[in-house]
This record gives structure tokens, sequence and C-alpha cells, in this order.
């Protein structure tokens, strides 16, 4: 199912035997598109708090009436976990250290989004299966949520609106859309872009350029926060753009 991350924001984090905290951000994976750890705030619940990642291998579900991430991980599990530098970005030999705690094949180094398999729960079920330590020694392109939200989208000709939200497949957590707001330049709404439409990310000046034309984003399908993403209006929002759809391709 299609889900919007910002509403995930808050919500708190359970592990087996216990609370761990609260969501506070995701880290995604600019070059893949896919949600790689969600950030969980732990000091409402720890004597020494401090940020913990968790990755979409350990998720059980989302529970949208309680605002509760369950997670298959225990506590203590967690608590012992290689911890986050503050103001640093997660490099591979973070991940890699990460994915030798947890016990998980790395999810780099192959063609798939996680690794040989298209869900992440399926890297916990081959947990013997572990890639050679020579399969990625460059940086993951892993980028904040909570940072990239505000940044203006720039389309083939004019600025347009700036990115509000991401919509994702809570089953493979690839991010399907981003929410673009328009309302700062006329009266108008909220549209969705799939990121394969996104040219390039400028982290120095927080923009998203995409091979769109301002016109086409302004008259294109509008998207009501809160309503469901579902087959329906994606086929009609790709007919509009007369772009392949992304359900035909399974490495999509």
């Amino acid at each position: 199912m299609l889900r919007s991350l910002k509403e995930l924001v808050n919500f708190k984090v359970r592990a087996s035997d216990g609370d761990i905290g609260s969501v506070r951000d995701f880290f995604f994976d600019d070059a893949r598109w896919v949600v790689r750890y969600l950030v969980a705030d732990t000091k409402s619940f720890w004597q020494e708090p401090h940020d913990v990642l968790i990755s979409p291998i350990s998720f059980r579900e989302a529970d949208w009436v309680t605002r509760e991430f369950h997670l298959a991980l225990t506590v203590d599990k967690v608590k012992k976990s290689p911890r986050i530098t503050d103001h640093k970005p997660v490099s591979r030999q973070f991940e890699q250290e990460y994915s030798r705690y947890y016990g998980w094949p790395y999810y780099w180094g192959t063609d798939g989004i996680w690794g040989q398999w298209q869900y992440p729960a399926e890297l916990a079920a081959n947990s013997e299966f572990n890639l050679p330590e020579d399969t990625g020694s460059d940086d993951p392109h892993l980028r904040s949520i909570g940072e990239v939200e505000g940044y203006h989208i720039l389309a083939l000709d004019e600025e347009i609106g700036h990115v509000d939200d991401f919509i994702v497949d809570d089953e493979t957590w690839t991010i399907r859309y981003l929410v673009v707001d328009t309302r700062n330049w006329w009266p108008g709404k909220k549209v969705l872009l799939a990121p394969l439409w996104v040219d390039q990310i400028s982290w120095a000046e927080n923009n998203v350029t995409v091979s769109v034309p301002r016109e086409a984003i302004r008259n294109s399908p509008e998207w009501e926060p809160g309503q469901p993403v579902n087959r329906e209006y994606e086929t009609r929002l790709y007919d509009y753009y007369g772009r392949p759809v992304y359900w035909t391709d399974p490495k999509r």
C-alpha cells in the first residue's frame, strides 16, 4: 500500500518487548529512491537518549489507528546497535558495521533494491547469505526526508512549488512519489511527481530539478492529503504525463 511518510512522523516505535521512542525522520537512498532507515528519537524513553537507525529489514507493521510502528527487534538489541554521529552523513563503513551487528546481508552491491531481493524482510530471512566485504566501499546516497521537505521544485522552464511530502510503498519501502505543493505560486494544489522524472537534486541550492514543464505540473491531476493513492489515480497520472507505468517493470 502507498503511504505518506509525513504521516508516520511521531508514530511511537515499539520493539517486541517495549517502547523505543518515536519516529523523527527517515533516510532515503537518492540513487534508488528507497527508504533505508527510520530515525527513532529515544529521548523520552531511555536514560541516555540518542537517535537510533532502524532498517526496514526489521519492520513488522505500522498501525495507523494507534499510531505505532512495530519492530521485530528487542529493546536491548536496538540499544546496543551502532550509533550514528550527529551532523555527519551515514557512511558505508557504518552500514557494514550495522549489518554485521544484526547479522543481515548487505543491501548494496547488486542490481536489486534490497540486495538480491525485492523486499527488505527477505534479507532477514536470508541472514546466512553474506556478500563479500568488497561489494561496495563507496559512500551511500543517503539523505534525510526532513531535510528535503521544503526544497524548491524546478520544472523544465520555471520554478513551480516545493517538496511537501513523500509517498512510499510500505512493503518495499520504495518512494513512489514526491508530493509537490504549488500554492506559493498561485491558488494552487498539491500534485504528485514520480522520482523517475527527477533529473537531479541540488543539496547546495536546496532544489529538485524535474524533466516536466511547469504548465504540465500546474494542470496535472490534483492529490488531496489523506486520500489513498490507488491504481486508478496512478494510471490517470501516468496517462496524463504520457509516461510508462512503473508496475510493469519488476526492477522499479
